[in-house]
């Protein structure tokens, strides 16, 4: 098979049982029906599990966050909002 870009022929490599066609010079790269499928679905079952996501403190210290201490705003209309001073 020759490179639609160039005209030189494409080299086949077998990666992970999936044939990838490619040429040698441009660097482009072909796949066939279905390669790029089987190619995502094996590197997302390579991948490892997200980690699991750091705790925080959990003893009752809240580190200086005021966010309760606002005073509250009520919900109004959009006029109310818009003009809120």
């Amino acid at each position: 098979m020759q490179c639609p870009i160039d005209g030189t022929s494409l080299v086949i490599a077998d990666r992970s049982g999936v044939e990838i066609d490619y040429c040698p010079k441009c660097r482009g790269v072909w796949l066939d029906r279905g390669e790029l499928d089987k190619i995502i679905d094996r590197s997302l079952s390579d991948m490892a599990p997200p980690a699991a996501a750091p705790r925080g403190r959990d003893d009752g210290y809240r580190g200086g966050d005021h966010r309760d201490d606002r005073k509250r705003k009520s919900r109004g209309s959009f006029l109310g909002e818009l003009f809120d001073f």
